[in-house]
């Protein structure tokens, strides 16, 4: 009995305590919320005008103070949203944030500026900020829970930031290179068909600047190309990235990455090959001999020239007499249902016995 009162006596004293050692106070505002403040700094960072509020951002921006910094252009966007100075408030907050390497808070409130002040004298410089912040997390910077708690890196988060900076400014320096880094993104996590669009879209929406197009055409290709890779009995896909290197020489056929895109397309005709050897086999397991022996064919359409053709040539002259057999089965079967077809149409129809309950009989 006595420990337990002690341990409460013990308790209470700690509380009543810390206010009296405690060395950094939290101060609230209304209208401004809470606020964390050294001891001897509280409130000599505040002032009663939104200008003067907003140079103490910048001053305090200049020396390095980014905490004060973020406090003071916080209070200019609550205090006085409608300021002519929250806009560039804002983007200090974004500055400071950045500074701190909060990446993504600073991402966020580079995008409200860009959102709510679309005609900012800085637009260009925002948007390149937001770039090199997305350009970090691509090159496996981690995101954070809560803004502030280090986790993962994600693609997926990564990608939704050049959509953002794409929708920003489609046509700025950064719209482009955004564009093709949602591609990137989507190849680094293996989501190539994601690729696949990404890339396309760079090559529809600046098919006039030459040097984008190019690279997008091209890189549309090798993304078709790993997904192909990937595909065991789809091999459409692999058609497509033969189509794209082939519109990729004719578009452009001085590019030095033509040589590459011919040895490409002859790995690609091999890869069909073998898609459609396994194809084979699979129809061949089944017993199909039919369906194995045209893809067989089809190995030897593709690459005539593959190590899978030797064994294709093989596999079909043993698997043709077996072909044959069953498609004249399969003729002689459609010959009699026709022969029988017929016979049937030709046959009389019997008479329908009287119906004893019409009324003209009785």
């Amino acid at each position: 009995m006595n420990r337990w009162f002690l341990h409460c006596v013990l308790i209470a004293v700690g509380i009543l305590a810390f206010p009296l050692i405690c060395p950094a106070p939290i101060i609230f505002r209304p209208g401004e919320g809470w606020n964390y403040e050294p001891v001897g700094s509280e409130g000599k960072w505040t002032r009663n005008r939104a200008k003067d509020q907003l140079q103490v951002a910048k001053e305090a921006f200049e020396r390095k103070d980014y905490r004060t910094s973020q406090k003071a252009a916080r209070r200019v966007i609550k205090v006085w949203p409608l300021s002519d100075y929250a806009g560039e408030a804002l983007y200090y907050l974004g500055r400071s944030y950045e500074a701190r390497g909060i990446d993504q808070q600073a991402f966020k409130q580079y995008q409200r500026v860009l959102t709510r002040y679309p005609k900012a004298t800085n637009y260009d410089e925002i948007l390149k900020r937001q770039f090199a912040i997305a350009n970090r997390f691509l090159g496996g910077a981690r995101f954070r829970l809560f803004g502030y708690i280090p986790f993962l890196p994600s693609m997926d988060k990564t990608a939704k930031y050049f959509e953002d900076i794409v929708r920003n400014g489609p046509y700025y320096e950064t719209g482009p290179q955004a564009q093709m880094s949602i591609g990137a993104a989507r190849e680094k996590k293996k989501e190539y068909d994601k690729a696949v669009i990404a890339y396309r879209r760079a090559v529809e929406r600046y098919h006039d600047w030459p040097e984008v197009a190019s690279e997008a055409l091209y890189k549309q290709g090798l993304a078709y190309n790993k997904q192909a890779k990937r595909a065991e009995y789809d091999q459409s896909v692999a058609s497509e990235a033969i189509a794209t290197f082939q519109d990729f020489r004719e578009l452009y056929p001085k590019d030095k990455r033509v040589a590459e895109t011919d040895e490409l397309i002859t790995s690609l005709k091999t890869e069909q090959a073998r898609g459609a050897f396994q194809t084979a086999k699979f129809y061949e397991k089944s017993r199909r001999w039919q369906g194995a022996v045209v893809y067989y064919n089809e190995v030897l359409i593709h690459d005539k020239d593959s190590t899978f053709a030797a064994e294709a040539r093989e596999r079909i002259a043993r698997l043709q007499p077996r072909a044959d057999a069953a498609a004249k089965r399969r003729a002689d079967a459609d010959k009699e249902w026709r022969d029988r077809r017929r016979a049937a149409q030709e046959r009389p129809t019997e008479l329908a016995p009287p119906n004893l309950n019409d009324p003209d009989r009785r």
